[in-house]
């Protein structure tokens, strides 16, 4: 199944006091793997950014000038995302600015929905961790996502964070891409076999792995029964 996490910086929060999407970012998966492809462009708004806005994602009006219209770019943007499952945090905010963007240009199919089916990991993660923050931080900080390289806000980052989220918070890649194993030292070396000569270690999990497989079992104990943790109740 094709699959899309989308992301969108605005120049504010409300459509109705005239606010305009500055920002796209889509990153593919396909059967559950991050594929490589992207989507991604800067917009000039045509108007003012709000500072609360500016300081979340850094994007100004003068950096702005020379991006094209969403007019230019919205066929492209609506091909690439076209009979998709987009997976987009808090949905209700970045579809409700981009249905305006369609209707601002008068577009025969102005909603999103019309175009691609659409999964809200916010509300997700509601049902899933009831109780708990459930900003996209706070995931990345539950599922041990990477998140260094996140200076400031900015779709395509906050699209391939949410895509390796939504993969964590739903059991996983479930396809191995071997290009990320050639990141890896050993796999440079060669092959790891087992060598049933050397000694056997027994390695303790550390506190950050612990506290993992605790978190792994809490998303358990939300599907249903969890034998390992009824055993350790008992």
């Amino acid at each position: 199944m094709r699959q899309i996490a989308l992301d969108t910086e605005t120049t504010g929060i409300n459509t109705s006091d005239g606010h305009r999407v500055i920002e796209i970012g889509c990153v593919e998966m396909d059967n559950r793997r991050i594929t490589g492809r992207e989507y991604h462009c800067y917009l000039n708004p045509r108007r003012e950014i709000d500072e609360g806005a500016i300081r979340i994602h850094g994007l100004t009006l003068d950096k702005l000038k020379d991006k094209p219209l969403f007019e230019d770019i919205a066929d492209e943007f609506l091909e690439f995302i076209a009979d998709s499952e987009l997976i987009i945090h808090n949905a209700r905010f970045d579809v409700g600015f981009l249905d305006n963007e369609l209707s601002l240009i008068a577009h025969k199919k102005n909603s999103i929905e019309n175009h691609a089916l659409v999964l809200d990991t916010l509300a997700m993660a509601r049902s899933m961790h009831p109780g708990k923050k459930n900003s996209l931080d706070a995931l990345c900080n539950r599922y041990l996502i990477d998140r260094t390289a996140r200076q400031v806000h900015g779709a395509l980052i906050d699209a391939d964070l949410l895509a390796k989220v939504y993969l964590a918070m739903t059991g996983g890649q479930e396809t191995l891409n071997l290009g990320e194993i050639s990141k890896n030292q050993n796999a440079k070396e060669g092959p790891l076999i087992a060598d049933s000569n050397l000694p056997q270690v027994l390695l303790e999990a550390n506190t950050s792995e612990l506290e993992a497989h605790e978190l792994f079992l809490d998303k358990m104990m939300t599907e249903g029964n969890c034998l390992w943790r009824k055993n350790s109740e008992n």
